[in-house]
């Protein structure tokens, strides 16, 4: 069975001198919250794909985005009963005061600390990865 491969980030901002992570609640389904993130389109490749999904979804651009390409993350699960793989690069909004302007594919956003953010993504692995680029933040 094929593997459909989706990419993203985890972005986040520094305000008022606490480290905020986006995410943005489904419009379909269970309304589930995630950072942006979509499909890997035929010959686009992960990265590209993530900053293609982040503007669609988000309304950011790539130019307002510092990509930290030492880390990356890679979630393995089921979608509608078939494998699927998400890559995560963590990155940072350079303003942050940039305005979300989320697509017809979500109905709301939020910036949270870590806390929030683990409790709002719900799934274990959206949660590690969190915590993982989190950890990455607090040694920098």
């Amino acid at each position: 069975m094929a593997v459909r491969r989706a990419a993203g980030f985890v972005i986040y901002r520094n305000f008022t001198g606490n480290t905020e992570f986006l995410l943005l609640q489904a419009s379909n389904q269970n309304h589930h919250w995630s950072p942006p993130k979509g499909h890997v389109d035929p010959g686009e490749d992960d990265l590209t794909t993530a900053f293609r999904e982040t503007w669609e979804e988000s309304g950011i651009k790539q130019e307002q985005l510092e990509l930290h390409s030492d880390i990356k993350d890679e979630l393995h699960y089921e979608a509608w009963g078939k494998p699927k793989v998400v890559t995560y690069w963590l990155a940072r909004l350079k303003d942050p005061s940039t305005q979300v302007k989320i697509s017809h594919e979500h109905q709301d956003y939020k910036w949270l600390n870590i806390t929030d953010a683990c409790k709002y993504a719900e799934y274990k692995d959206m949660q590690n990865t969190l915590n993982k680029f989190n950890e990455y933040l607090c040694k920098k």
